[in-house]
């Protein structure tokens, strides 16, 4: 449980672990984020993407692109990251109650209590209702855990404002909402996460999906200009590039199966994940963070568990061989 003073951690905190055992950046992999450590080849970016704030028809075809690749009718908002959508959840509604189904990204509980909401943690989905409004992230990090549509569409007659965050959800489309999203209650709100599949988290993209009075409530609290000209470019291929789509599906999926063997002969329990991470119970989390980082390969491990350890995906054959020695040891 945290306040909304308790400093929330996150995966990617490649400083710390350089404080720690040392090293410089290019000496590390960092496998601490679920981000796609093999990105979409960026094309080349005009110059008046860089020089000129983003035109209308520039956001419509970003959103139009979304809307495609999410399979939705529904309205789609551009933001800075999905974070940039956590960060306006608070202000939806009047303060109330809100439950956030865990363990989760702490951000949604984080962003919740600093602004002012009761936040109650609960451990069953059902626990959810009744709530001013709910969190479920679908699939959730770090454990994996997923709920059905059907679930979900249900959950939406219980809430005041039901929030899904589908983040890492490209690999697993069945589980998403987004496809009958028009015809679900207007109470419900969906967040999509570009960096993470598409590996370029540096872009700070990502997207809500809505009823339309929703969506242009959270298009005015953005302003006009939340998505910079670059990643307008960049998203619109990516999104159109269903070859490379599926094609990375399939290399994750083969990837997650490598690590989960790896892990296994190291004696540690998959406890889930997506394609994208992996989490673990090892005997000590600490002392197996500790292990991988002497050979400057960085994770990830949680203050609620002490068995806990999550891994994102190595991104090339080098990575793979330092964190198969590393686990040997």
């Amino acid at each position: 449980m945290t306040n909304a003073s308790s400093p929330r951690d996150h995966g990617g905190n490649l400083d710390a672990a350089i404080l720690r055992f040392g090293g410089a950046p290019e000496d590390w992999v960092d496998l601490s984020t679920g981000i796609n450590a093999q990105p979409y080849p960026v094309p080349d970016i005009p110059a008046d993407r860089w020089n000129a704030l983003p035109r209308k028809s520039d956001m419509a075809a970003l959103c139009q692109a979304a809307q495609v690749a999410y399979r939705t009718n529904a309205p789609v908002v551009a933001l800075a990251g999905a974070q940039g959508a956590i960060q306006i959840v608070p202000y939806l509604r009047p303060l109330g109650e809100a439950r956030v189904l865990t363990p989760t990204y702490n951000e949604h509980a984080g962003a919740l209590r600093a602004a002012g909401w009761r936040v109650t943690e609960v451990s069953h989905p059902d626990a959810l209702r009744g709530a001013d409004v709910a969190i479920v992230v679908n699939p959730n990090n770090p454990d994996g855990a997923s709920y059905p549509p059907d679930f979900l569409a249900d959950l939406a007659q219980d809430v005041g404002l039901l929030v899904v965050d589908e983040s890492f959800g490209d690999p697993t489309p069945e589980l998403s909402l987004a496809p009958r999203l028009d015809r679900l209650p207007e109470n419900v709100l969906l967040l999509r996460s570009f960096g993470k599949f598409y590996g370029l988290a540096g872009l700070r993209l990502g997207f809500a999906l809505a009823h339309p009075a929703l969506a242009a409530r959270i298009a005015a609290m953005a302003g006009p200009w939340p998505v910079c000209g670059p990643a307008i470019e960049i998203a619109i291929a990516a999104l159109n590039d269903q070859d490379w789509q599926t094609e990375t599906i399939a290399r994750l999926s083969a990837e997650a199966a490598r690590l989960d063997a790896l892990a296994a002969r190291a004696g540690w329990q998959l406890v889930g994940g997506t394609v994208l991470f992996r989490t673990y119970a090892a005997p000590d989390a600490t002392e197996a963070q500790n292990q991988l980082a002497r050979a400057h390969i960085w994770t990830r491990i949680f203050p609620y568990s002490a068995k806990w350890i999550r891994l994102g995906l190595p991104g090339t054959s080098e990575a793979w061989a330092r964190l198969e020695a590393a686990l040997a040891r």
